[in-house]
C-alpha cells in the first residue's frame, strides 16, 4: 500500500483546486485496475498566509506500487499545477503505509498549530526514506508530508462531498438552484451541516473562486453528504468524490493563556471581559479579555477571512497598567460575522469567558465563546425610599443623601440586570465559519450550545 500527498497546485487568481486533483489520480489510479481505499482532504494552520483559500493538503492511500504511483502522481502534477502563478508552489510526497512513523504523525499535528519551514519537511522526508518532489520552492512539500501522516496523527473526522464542474464551464458562473440546495440542507440537518446561512439565506457550499468546485456537502455521514449532493438542481457535474477530512474538528485549536498566546496561531482561552464591546469602523466589534490567571477550559469536541486594519487594533496584547499580572488580549467579531456580532455586543465587563480563535496582529479574530458567568447586577446610584428621587452623593466616602429629605445611605444600590445573553456556547454563522472550526450542532462541547444555521 502506498500513501500519495500532495499540496499547492492552486492559484488564487488563475483557479485549479488540489481536491480536484487528487479526485483526477483517483480515477486514474482506479482505471489501472487499483484499488483506492480513502482520499483524505487535511485542513492546515488557518493563519499561515501563504495560504490559497482554505490551507488543504490531500492524500491518496491506494493499493498501487509507490514507483508506479510517484509518476502517475508527478504527470497529473504537471499537467494540472498552475506553476505559472509565483505563488504555487507544488509537493509530493509518496510513503509506504505501514512506514507512517510517530514522528510524521507528530509533524501533521504541528501543521495545524504551528509554523513550519520547507527545510522542515525535506529532512523529515530523506529521514522516513519517503519518494518526494517540490515544484520551484517546493513550499507544498510541508502540506503533502502533513497529508501522507494524517490518518494516525488525528482520530476525529468528517466528511465531504464535493462535486466538480466541466472544464469548459470553469471560470464561468455557476448554475445552481439555491431552492434546491436550501430543501436538500434542511433534509439533511444535522448529519449535514454547513450547507446553507439560514440567517443570511445565503448558500454557503457553493465557491465564488474560478476553481472546479460546483459545491461540497459536509457533514458526519457518507451517506447523508451524498444524498444532499444528490438533490441539489445544478449543472452538468464532471465527477465527484469523497474525502475524509479533518474539517469541523478544532483540530487547530491549542489550549493556552493570554500571557502567552503567538501571533499565527489559534487558541482556547479563558479570561474575564475587561472593556465594553465598542463597534468600530467598518462594523468590526472589540473588546478586551483580561487574564483571568486559570488555563483555558478543555474542550472535547469557514469563513470570511478579513484584514485586521492597524488603525483599529486597539490595545493588542498588553500588561493591564493598573495590575501587572493581568495581561489583556483584544478579540474581534469581523463584520462579516454578521448576527454573531450582536452575541458579542451583549457582553458585559466582568463576564468570564471561554474564546476560540486564531491570534494576529495581537488581537484575536474570535470564532466561538463560551459564556461561563454574567455579570447579573449592577450597583447604582440609589433611590430615596421615601420620595423616590434620585439620591446625591454626601461627599467622598460619606455615602448618599436625600436633598430633598435627608435621608442617607451608605453606598450604592444593587441592581438586577436583564441579560441578552444565555450560558454556553455562542459560534458565528455558517457563512462566516474556517472549514476547520467545529460547528456547535456537531456537539461534544462542554455547556450548552446555541448553534447557528
Amino acid at each position: 500500500m502506498a500513501v500519495i500527498g500532495l499540496d499547492d497546485t492552486d492559484s488564487r487568481d488563475r483557479g485549479m483546486c488540489t481536491t480536484y486533483l487528487a479526485a483526477r489520480i483517483a480515477a486514474r489510479l482506479r482505471e489501472r485496475g487499483h484499488r483506492v481505499d480513502r482520499s483524505i482532504l487535511l485542513r492546515l494552520n488557518p493563519a499561515i498566509e501563504f495560504k490559497t483559500r482554505g490551507n488543504a493538503a490531500l492524500a491518496i492511500r491506494t493499493d498501487c506500487d509507490r514507483k508506479e504511483a510517484f509518476g502517475l502522481a508527478r504527470e497529473a502534477i504537471d499537467a494540472a499545477a498552475e506553476t505559472d502563478d509565483p505563488n504555487t508552489n507544488p509537493g509530493l510526497v509518496v510513503a509506504p503505509d505501514a512506514d507512517v512513523s510517530p514522528a510524521i504523525a507528530e509533524f501533521s499535528v504541528r501543521t495545524l498549530c504551528d509554523r513550519l519551514a520547507i527545510a522542515d519537511a525535506r529532512e523529515a522526508c530523506k529521514a522516513a526514506g519517503f519518494a518526494y518532489r517540490g515544484w520551484d520552492n517546493g513550499r507544498g512539500l510541508i502540506g503533502a508530508l502533513a497529508a501522507v501522516g494524517s490518518r494516525r496523527a488525528f482520530s476525529e473526522w468528517t466528511v465531504e462531498r464535493i462535486a466538480y464542474r466541466e472544464p469548459k464551464r470553469w471560470g464561468t458562473r455557476r448554475t445552481v438552484d439555491p431552492d434546491s440546495v436550501f430543501a436538500a440542507a434542511e433534509r439533511g440537518y444535522p448529519a449535514t451541516w454547513d450547507t446553507v446561512d439560514r440567517g443570511e439565506r445565503e448558500v454557503v457550499c457553493v465557491p465564488r473562486t474560478p476553481c472546479p468546485v460546483l459545491f461540497g456537502v459536509r457533514g458526519d455521514d457518507p451517506d447523508a453528504v451524498s444524498e444532499v449532493a444528490a438533490a441539489i438542481d445544478a449543472e452538468p457535474v464532471e465527477r465527484a468524490e469523497t474525502f475524509l477530512t479533518n474539517q469541523g474538528t478544532d483540530a487547530h485549536l491549542r489550549d493556552g493563556s493570554i500571557r502567552s498566546v503567538e501571533n499565527g496561531r489559534n487558541y482556547r482561552l479563558s479570561g474575564t471581559v475587561a472593556s465594553a464591546p465598542e463597534t468600530r469602523r467598518g462594523g468590526h466589534v472589540f473588546f478586551a479579555l483580561a487574564d483571568d490567571g486559570s488555563n483555558s477550559i478543555s474542550n472535547d469536541g469557514s469563513g470570511d477571512d478579513v484584514s485586521l486594519d492597524t488603525a483599529d487594533a486597539g490595545s493588542r496584547v498588553h500588561d493591564d497598567e493598573a495590575n501587572a499580572t493581568a495581561p489583556r488580549l483584544d478579540c474581534v467579531a469581523f463584520e462579516p460575522t454578521k448576527r454573531f456580532r450582536d452575541r458579542v455586543r451583549a457582553l458585559r465587563v466582568g463576564d468570564s469567558l471561554t474564546v476560540c480563535g486564531e491570534v494576529s496582529g495581537g488581537t484575536l479574530k474570535l470564532e466561538k465563546f463560551a459564556a461561563r458567568d454574567l455579570v447579573r447586577s449592577e450597583r447604582v446610584t440609589p433611590t430615596c425610599p421615601v420620595c423616590e428621587r434620585s439620591m446625591e452623593s454626601a461627599g467622598r466616602d460619606q455615602g448618599y443623601r436625600c436633598r430633598d429629605c435627608g435621608t442617607h445611605r451608605e453606598g450604592k444600590a444593587s441592581r438586577t440586570l436583564d441579560r441578552d445573553l444565555e450560558l454556553g456556547w455562542y459560534e458565528v454563522p455558517p457563512r462566516a465559519r474556517r472549514h476547520v472550526a467545529k460547528p456547535l450542532v456537531r456537539g461534544g462541547f462542554d455547556a450548552p450550545t446555541h448553534p447557528e444555521r
